[in-house]
């Protein structure tokens, strides 16, 4: 019996110690394997044979101990070490250690929740992360605004190369020095165009309009005779005829003719001068005393026929006029009524070289009669306009006369051209001017003498300049129905131009006004100013609005493309120190805006300096101009020190109603580090704004905390997931499945999962690996010692077997 159960004792430890060597052989070859964990082996004595139970101290005897034999070992434990291996850095960023207690969490066959604490993860075609067997990582996913969704555990993805990413500014940091010195910002540029007249009002159309030096009064064919009885005084008689018109107009006045006659005499005249047309019916007669040289009037005959002077009819007061022309004449006309604005002067008429003679106009345009909705007058009369012999730019009130008469001119060039006598005047060549209800369609812009529409119907482009800054280019569709206020309203908007009080407490101040002849001050905005438009821009030299030849550009419905040039000019400089700093800012979406921030200097005092800051933006409520480019002003206030003390207002909003940005984009300024210093010139930049365009995932990183923060390639940064670790009450419990993997096994408790550093969980170093914890040293001491164990276990064998074959060889 006791032979027979050594050799079963020694059996026992035969497989105790190979079960040793397995495990420590398993040890071994893992010695390289990311995240294994070493086992031990834990050894107990199997069965006892019990030879006496022993006996308690009596009065005769101190008591005895048992006797018993032991039967053998068995291996009571494999027990996993999860103590923690070496952390190596790794070159792969998705690979990841566990610092401390707790393991990943990976999704198995069928949806089974597995953990291991093999760190090495790539990315599959699906952009998962998933281990070298393929099992994914499992953590919380986010949602399309990048935001945890911390409900349940999904796979982790990290989508590079595909996922793109904007981000809205928020805050917008300025700096610079904003000197005290200089000239206060209360001068506002003034520009102003031509002035423009109003296509409503009609033209007199002057082509059937007659004009002809007028006919001679010859005297060479007028017979004198003397024989006639009447009351004559004896002597001498001087005589000078002139054509008459319908309308009273005397043609050029002959040369004298004499006739002497003795007391009681008579002259007559005859064969009168005529003309042929008809047009100048009667002849004015003028004579001079006995032996006298002064002519006056004596009385009228009919052209062609005769008249007999016998001294009945006295001499008149009126002398005779002899005044002629000569020179080179053009004529216009206008239509007028008293106390109305006279049309727009006709086309030229002419031109007319007289040479010591009289000019005759006649069939002068009919005046149209107004029908309901004409906004021009009843005209009754038409006035007469002509330059002068030196002068052919100028043209002179010459005469008013009714639609229906014949004009002869005779007026001298120093009778019209004297402006001092308040009947004569210069012609007003651009007529009835706008006003804000003129349809844009009528605008009439002059060259010269001829007139033409500045507008026509299409989309208008209007590309400013503000500061020596270009604006950005604005549309303003030009409709039937878009009038002049439509337009002005449309620039002040698109220039920029701030006029409404935003804050009460610190209103937009008002310009001086140093424009020749006026007095008072420019409110900043658009207006008509006798005629022409008018845009007052706000306070400082940045400020200053500038439109050239080429800033409005119109694309007619038929496609072709003008420019209404409307001839803009300075009317007053701007003063005033001021600083501008242009940028860009990010929308939701990622879109580019403009912006422009322009400060002028607006008051200072012994204790403080102020600025007025003004902010732009062209894209500015895409869908429309209802607040046009401008998108914030306020007021930044320095101390005696130079110091930044605070700022009004300092919020911009900008509307984006045309795309689908969230709108409006809202973004604070930050004028803190901008210094109130004196300096030459006041500076301002923007330096920061923490918006980016679109860019796509470049790279991720894992924190300590677990959290997959994706880097794009704009420089922002947003969260891509969270890992969730487990960990176990018991880890030695866990169910080894293999691929460094572990099941939840029935004495490991349930799994605490949470994140990194949570729960007793160790934290996670990101581009890292945890080794093998194999401790190879004393492995191999104890495999010297398994296998010590192995021989002396089989050296009892061999003594039990020498023993047995001795007790065989008894019988002999």
């Amino acid at each position: 019996m006791g032979l027979t159960s050594a050799l079963t004792t020694a059996l026992t430890g035969l497989a105790a110690a190979e079960t040793q060597i397995d495990v420590i052989g398993n040890n071994l070859a893992n010695s390289q394997t990311v995240g294994f964990k070493s086992s031990d082996v834990v050894f107990a004595t199997q069965f006892l044979q019990t030879l006496s139970l022993g006996a308690g101290p009596t009065a005769n005897n101190g008591g005895t101990n048992p006797r018993q034999v032991g039967l053998g070992v068995q291996v009571a434990e494999i027990a996993a070490n999860h103590n923690q291996g070496t952390i190596e850095i790794s070159s792969s960023s998705s690979d990841l250690a566990i610092q401390g207690d707790g393991f990943f969490v990976v999704e198995g066959a069928d949806g089974e929740r597995l953990y291991t604490r093999n760190g090495i993860f790539k990315l599959n075609s699906d952009a998962e992360l998933v281990n070298s067997t393929g099992q994914r990582l499992l953590g919380y996913g986010i949602d399309d605004q990048f935001r945890l969704q911390e409900t349940e555990l999904v796979p982790l993805s990290v989508p590079l190369g595909t996922e793109s990413v904007a981000k809205a500014t928020e805050n917008v940091t300025f700096e610079g020095t904003l000197t005290p010195e200089g000239d206060l910002a209360d001068v506002s540029e003034v520009i102003q165009s031509i002035k423009l007249g109003d296509d409503s009002t009609p033209r007199p159309d002057a082509s059937e309009t007659l004009i002809g030096v007028s006919p001679l009064s010859d005297p060479a064919g007028i017979t004198v005779g003397t024989g006639g009885v009447g009351t004559l005084a004896a002597g001498t008689y001087q005589y000078r005829v002139a054509l008459v018109d319908s309308s009273g107009n005397e043609s050029t006045i002959s040369a004298s003719i004499s006739a002497t006659v003795g007391t009681g005499g008579a002259v007559s005249l005859d064969d009168l001068p005529a003309e042929s047309t008809g047009d100048f019916p009667t002849v004015n007669i003028y004579r001079t005393g006995p032996n006298g040289s002064d002519f006056f009037l004596l009385d009228s005959a009919a052209a062609g026929g005769s008249f007999t002077d016998n001294g009945s009819s006295p001499l008149s007061a009126t002398a005779v006029n002899d005044a002629t022309l000569t020179g080179n004449y053009t004529y216009m006309v206008t239509y007028s009524r008293p106390g109305e604005k006279e049309s727009r002067p006709s086309p030229l008429l002419g031109p007319q070289n007289v040479v010591n003679g009289r000019v005759t106009l006649s069939n002068f345009p009919t005046p149209p009669t107004p029908e309901t909705g004409d906004s021009f007058p009843a005209y009754t009369e038409v006035k007469i306009y002509r330059n002068l012999a030196g002068d052919q730019n100028n043209f002179y009130l010459v005469d008013t006369v009714d639609p229906g008469t014949v004009y002869t001119d005779s007026k001298s060039d120093a009778d019209i051209a004297d402006l001092t006598n308040p009947a004569n005047k210069l012609v007003d060549l651009n007529g009835p001017t706008i006003n804000s209800s003129t349809l844009l369609t009528g605008v009439l812009k002059r060259d010269g003498f001829t007139y033409q529409n500045a507008f026509q119907l299409g989309t208008m482009t209007y590309s400013g300049r503000k500061g020596g800054r270009a604006l950005g280019a604005q549309t303003f569709e030009i409709t039937e129905t878009s009038t002049v206020q439509d337009f002005i309203e449309f620039v002040e908007a698109a220039s920029g131009i701030q006029s409404l009080q935003v804050d009460s407490q610190n209103p937009i101040l008002a310009s001086k006004n140093l424009i020749a002849g006026e007095s008072g001050t420019l409110n900043p905005g658009g207006y008509i100013q006798d005629g022409a438009l008018r845009f007052v821009s706000n306070t400082g030299e940045l400020n200053a609005l500038e439109i050239d030849l080429a800033a409005f550009q119109i694309r007619t419905t038929d496609g072709s493309v003008v420019t209404p040039n409307l001839g803009f000019g300075t009317a007053q400089e701007a003063v005033g120190q001021s600083a501008a700093s242009d940028f860009i800012v990010y929308d939701s979406l990622g879109v580019p805006i403009n912006v422009r921030v322009t400060v002028a200097l607006e008051s200072r005092t012994n204790e403080q300096t102020i600025y007025r800051w003004y902010a732009d933006s062209p894209q500015n409520n895409a869908s429309g101009l209802e607040d046009g480019v401008s998108v914030g002003t306020g007021l930044l206030y320095f101390d005696g020190n130079g110091s930044f003390v605070t700022s009004t207002n300092n919020t911009i909003a900008i509307g984006r109603d045309e795309i689908p940005s969230l709108s409006p984009l809202q973004f604070d300024l930050d004028f803190d580090l901008v210094s109130g210093l004196a300096t030459q010139e006041a500076s301002l930049a923007a330096t920061r704004q923490d918006g980016s365009e679109p860019g796509v995932l470049n790279s991720f990183v894992v924190g300590e905390d677990g959290n997959i923060r994706g880097v794009f390639s704009n420089g922002i940064t947003r969260d891509l997931g969270q890992l969730q670790l487990a960990r176990f009450a018991n880890p030695v419990g866990l169910e080894a499945r293999g691929l460094n993997l572990y099941a939840k096994g029935v004495n490991t408790g349930l799994p605490v999962q949470g994140s990194p550093g949570e729960n007793g969980i160790g934290s996670v170093i990101g581009g890292a690996l945890e080794l093998s914890n194999t401790d190879i040293g004393k492995d191999l001491i104890e495999l010297v010692l398994a296998s010590t164990q192995y021989r002396g276990n089989s050296r009892v064998i061999t003594t039990s077997q020498q023993l047995l074959d001795e007790l065989l060889n008894l019988r002999r």
